[in-house]
């Protein structure tokens, strides 16, 4: 009888509590407040491990690898933006981040600009509006140009919004020697 009684009281508690953990993780996303169309983050826990919002971070992220179809949009990018919008959501004021992002590879043709990738895929970038709002959020976008070379892409080809390096081991380096921080992802 004591069993059934106790069991009685902490059952309803654990399914209430559950129920609270269940509803907190199946929040929609959210997007902004740094690059307002993009990068959708969703609420943590309460506590969670995150960045003193007193320091001033240099983080730099390297993009090489594409979606499989022309009209998907690069994920690499989407996670930029996330990174961007989830720490300012949590507390770290946008200018306490640099955000520096480095493509090479096969991500070159995601910055392309519209009439250059539908010359190429038949259809225009699908990456133009988010690489316009990294570019309004002061990320500096840099291009291995070995890699737009030897793909036959000239440098006109490319959304304003990016510049122009040496290589990406080029950039990977200066960026390191300045402070950046390198995200594995």
């Amino acid at each position: 009888m004591r069993s059934f009684l106790r069991n009685a009281v902490v059952l309803p508690v654990l399914v209430s509590a559950a129920m609270t953990v269940s509803n907190a993780w199946s929040a929609e996303p959210t997007l902004g407040p740094v690059v307002p169309n993009f990068g959708p983050v969703m609420a943590p826990p309460a506590g969670s491990f995150n960045l003193d919002p007193n320091v001033h971070y240099k983080v730099s992220m390297d993009m090489y690898t594409t979606p499989d179809f022309p009209g998907d949009q690069n994920r690499h990018l989407t996670s930029a933006a996330r990174f961007l919008n989830m720490h300012a959501r949590n507390g770290i004021p946008a200018e306490n981040i640099e955000f520096a992002l480095i493509v090479h590879g096969k991500a070159a043709k995601d910055l392309l600009t519209d009439e250059a990738y539908e010359e190429r895929y038949n259809e225009p970038n699908p990456n133009t509006a988010l690489l316009e709002e990294l570019h309004a959020a002061n990320v500096p976008i840099y291009l291995c140009s070995q890699t737009a070379a030897f793909r036959g892409m000239a440098p006109e080809e490319f959304s304003p919004t990016v510049t122009m390096s040496l290589s990406a081991m080029t950039a990977h380096v200066r960026l390191q020697q300045e402070g950046y921080t390198l995200v594995p992802f």
